[in-house]
């Protein structure tokens, strides 16, 4: 199992493209795997015939770990074969006996009463009558025990989903950026009128979105604040001379972080184009590996989804996020007057340990001010 990037753990396999036995060529596809961030075709390393494969389609499967075994030019697959076990899968748990109700007796081989009616109906119904609470004497099962058991709604099994791939990925991040990180939200409202004038106008000229015009504002205001463009590790902090901002995208199953490097140097042209094309990749499941890794600051925009303001979660290593809430016209001081105005509410979520409240403050400041500009 391959490791993209230094966040990955573990992968999980969607596919074999070959069977056991099957001849395979060096380069030539020979499983994909999904990550948190993507689907990756794996090339087999090497010529031969596939001698064993080890896990099964959806098992998840931690970095370096062997997951199938190729037998050179030469070599006698079966004997490659027979030197790798395929890993033992654990045995599901016992179902548990449902345990009878208080009060509830038990006919077989506990002497509970049951009357033969009750006894009858119960096994035309599949239903043990030791489950039934009886309510004759004594604490005998009665038909009209086993009638109300059939009268009963059915209450539907419980299902659930495992998480797995991308979701299970997610989530373990998520958790360990809150375990790992002293993170701390700050959040200003911001009157964005004259900004909807700008992308209207600019619009004209070619396709853009807020988002594009927030990417625009950071890295220039991170140029200003480079503690905040800046990854961490256990005892270090680099700060980068490039801005590489990742902006998140919305999937079916989660969300994925396409990079625009080096975005301080790019026209907002150019953003917008990068960015509109990296997001289509995204939803199509084809970007590359080096597309999502390696962001020094992260954007995520709510707002077309009617979001005022949220608590973004941090990407480590990274050390800070902007989430981004809806604009919406709401009455406002303007000149001395209360009038109608695009309101905005951004929400800046850092590491404390890194960064202190003040110069966050002054860094989101900055970016109201670039937007506005």
């Amino acid at each position: 199992m391959p490791k993209f990037g230094l966040t990955m753990q573990e992968g999980t396999i969607q596919q074999w493209f070959k069977d056991e036995g099957d001849r395979v060529e060096k380069g030539e596809p020979l499983f994909e795997v999904e990550t948190e961030k993507i689907l990756y075709e794996v090339e087999a390393p090497a010529s031969g015939h596939v001698a064993k494969l080890l896990y099964a389609p959806e098992a998840s499967v931690p970095c370096a770990t062997v997951v199938a075994v190729i037998a050179l030019e030469g070599e006698d697959a079966v004997t490659i074969a027979a030197g790798y076990a395929r890993p033992s899968r654990p045995s599901p748990a016992p179902l548990a006996t449902p345990s009878a109700a208080p009060g509830a007796t038990r006919n077989e081989g506990s002497g509970a009463p049951v009357t033969p009616a009750a006894r009858k109906l119960a096994k035309d119904h599949g239903i043990d009558p030791a489950t039934v609470h009886g309510t004759g004497p004594g604490g005998r099962v009665t038909r009209e025990d086993i009638e109300a058991v059939i009268a009963r709604p059915a209450s539907a099994p419980a299902t659930g989903t495992r998480l797995r791939g991308m979701r299970k990925s997610i989530a373990d991040r998520m958790m360990k950026s809150l375990q790992s990180t002293a993170q701390l939200t700050i959040c200003t409202e911001s009157d964005v009128t004259a900004l909807v004038a700008r992308r209207e106008r600019l619009a004209a000229e070619f396709p853009l979105t807020y988002t594009d015009l927030l990417v625009e504002a950071v890295a220039q205001a991170l140029r200003a604040h480079p503690r905040l463009n800046a990854t961490a590790s256990t005892d270090a902090v680099q700060e980068h001379d490039s801005v590489d901002i990742a902006v998140a995208v919305a999937l079916d199953d989660g969300l994925i972080t396409p990079v625009i490097r080096s975005a301080h140097t790019k026209s907002l042209q150019a953003i917008a184009a990068e960015s509109r094309q990296l997001a289509e990749r995204a939803r199509r499941g084809m970007l590359a590996v080096d597309e999502v890794n390696g962001g020094t600051f992260t954007i995520t925009n709510l707002g077309m989804y009617g979001i005022d303001s949220f608590t973004p979660i941090l990407y480590p290593p990274q050390v800070a996020i902007l989430g981004i809430g809806r604009i919406i016209e709401k009455p406002a001081v303007h000149a001395g007057q209360v009038v109608p105005r695009a309101m905005m509410t951004l929400s800046l979520t850092f590491d404390h340990r890194i960064v202190d409240g003040a110069p966050a403050a002054v860094f989101l400041r900055q970016v109201v001010e670039n937007l506005l500009a």
